[in-house]
């Protein structure tokens, strides 16, 4: 019985919407310029936190990866990604609780929709710009 044959890839593939009232109040506040100048910065800062959140991770350092996960929740809200400010949420729950399992799904969960959310949040760039 040949039983490589017979193993699966699952594809995990989440869709991200952006709030779109979120980025229209945070432009109607500050302007173009300024909002363009907020989203980049933020952009930034997630990529940063979410690469952070990860090497936390692998070095076991769960105190750290959960405040690097929290840290992320206000960043993420204030330019429209409310799914990955949730499951940062859920991380920072999951590491709470102790639960290594939680943890190890909903951080990767988390890096998956973060990756998405930023191309998202860049092309949104690309179109306006």
């Amino acid at each position: 019985m040949n039983v490589v044959g017979q193993l699966l890839t699952l594809r995990q593939v989440e869709t991200v919407r952006l709030d779109p009232d979120r980025l229209e109040l945070l432009y109607s506040q500050m302007g173009e310029a300024a909002a363009d100048d907020v989203i980049c910065r933020a952009v930034e800062e997630l990529a940063i936190r979410l690469t952070r959140t990860e090497q936390q991770w692998r070095n076991g350092d769960w105190h750290e990866m959960a405040r690097t996960a929290r840290s992320l929740i206000a960043i993420a809200d204030q330019v429209g990604m409310t799914k990955l400010a949730r499951i940062a949420g859920d991380v920072v729950q999951a590491a709470r609780a102790g639960d290594s399992a939680a943890v190890g799904a909903t951080l990767f969960r988390l890096i998956r929709v973060g990756e998405r959310s930023l191309t998202a949040i860049w092309d949104l760039q690309d179109l306006s710009g």
